[in-house]
């Protein structure tokens, strides 16, 4: 669809020019805003009669845009909230959300249409956002999204918040012991009695090392030992009852 444009808009043209648009741009957004007429014969003529009303008042309107601009441009404003650890926002902050936050400063002239947000802010920190108070007045504040008012200060002097959460969960991960000295006497006492068991557990490992045939071999070992002993000890002591030979011929 043909249009005549009735004022500047950003990507089209200058108030008169006759563009090409979509017919959705166009029907849901140039002509019911009147900011464009269809470009007819009927139109054009319609357009040249009160193209002189249109300059003048586009003037006018520049004039107070710029003297808005002036109080408005770089300012700071505060968005409070509730966020994750990780500073994503439980929600979002909308451009009507920015707009109402302009007006409750004073700016009561700024509309949710004139925010150029291309997308809600999802996180904490600082997000530059463009106002277009005209189509050729344009300036940019500073929206401060933070989950307290201390935060946002911190923001401001330009800290990284989300670094300095994550350290201080570290330093209470820390056990406490780790920033007391343990007593001389007690790190003795503890030397003293790891000693004993230092001592036995060189055996205990050795013989859990040993392999099952060289202990069942020292096993055998062990015990024909012990029955060589018994059979030389029964050797040496005389048997009950029996008398040796001399001791029987003395009697007689």
């Amino acid at each position: 669809m043909e249009v005549i444009l009735l004022e500047r808009v950003g990507r089209l043209g200058h108030m008169g020019d006759v563009v090409r648009v979509k017919d959705g741009f166009a029907r849901n957004f140039l002509l019911p805003k009147g900011k464009a007429l269809r470009a007819t014969a009927e139109n054009k003529q319609k357009f040249e009669g009160m193209k002189g009303d249109l300059e003048k008042r586009n003037v006018e309107q520049r004039g107070d845009a710029e003297t808005v601009g002036k109080s408005l441009g770089g300012k700071s404003f505060i968005v409070l909230r509730q966020a994750s650890e990780g500073g994503q926002l439980y929600g979002s902050v909308s451009g009507r959300d920015i707009a109402a936050l302009l007006n409750e400063a004073g700016f009561k002239s700024v509309v949710r249409g004139q925010v150029a947000l291309n997308a809600p802010i999802k996180a904490i920190g600082l997000h530059q956002v463009p106002i277009a108070l005209h189509p050729e007045v344009e300036v940019t504040v500073t929206v401060n999204v933070a989950r307290s008012a201390d935060e946002a200060q911190r923001i401001a002097r330009g800290e990284d918040v989300l670094a300095r959460r994550g350290e201080a969960e570290e330093t209470d991960a820390i056990a406490p012991e780790a920033f007391f000295e343990k007593p001389p006497e007690a790190e003795g006492e503890a030397g003293e009695e790891a000693a004993p068991s230092g001592e036995e557990e060189p055996k205990a490992a050795k013989a859990a090392k040993e392999p099952k045939a060289a202990k069942e071999a020292k096993g055998a070992k062990e015990a024909k030992g012990a029955k060589d002993d018994k059979e030389e000890k029964a050797e040496k002591e005389p048997k009950a009852g029996k008398k040796s030979r001399k001791a029987r011929d003395e009697e007689e």
